[in-house]
């Protein structure tokens, strides 16, 4: 427990995309990518309500931080960090050289060590690649991270 808050992984699904949802990551449940989440975990506020949460996925060899959010009232918070940080976790015990995501929030994610990367530069497996939206209406950035002790997969 930290800052009141309870890490623990999580196996229901439907409650964290409901959660990225509500929390502005754009999921698709009429048209949702076919993702091999490997672990979740979510942050549970001392009444027991979802205060953060985080998905890991392994995507055509490469890990992904396939969600992550914090509620609004825990924002500017430790939650995300931490967070981050079991992914990040979980991705080098497991030998992995990079963890890849796409970011709405960049600079939160350059603070960790996240670098931007070009679209032709980045694994084709994120859906934004392939929305008509993307770079015209909506800017995230595809960022990737280096995990220490790894080895490079498929790169």
């Amino acid at each position: 427990m930290k800052n009141n808050v309870i890490y623990q992984e999580t196996d229901d699904q439907k409650k964290l995309d409901r959660f990225f949802m509500m929390n502005e990551l754009e999921y698709s449940e009429e048209h949702p990518v076919a993702t091999d989440r490997i672990r979740c975990w979510e942050a549970l506020d001392v009444k027991g309500d979802l205060a953060g949460a985080v998905a890991l996925a392994l995507r055509q060899g490469e890990y992904i931080i396939d969600g992550i959010a914090v509620d609004e009232k825990y924002r500017g918070t430790d939650i995300g960090r931490t967070l981050l940080r079991l992914a990040l976790g979980e991705v080098a015990s497991r030998g992995g050289g990079y963890v890849f995501l796409v970011a709405r929030a960049p600079g939160f994610f350059r603070k960790e060590g996240f670098e931007t990367i070009s679209k032709e530069g980045a694994p084709n497996f994120f859906e934004c690649l392939t929305c008509p939206q993307f770079g015209e209406t909506c800017h995230p950035e595809i960022m990737r991270k280096s995990v220490a002790g790894g080895t490079e997969v498929n790169r």
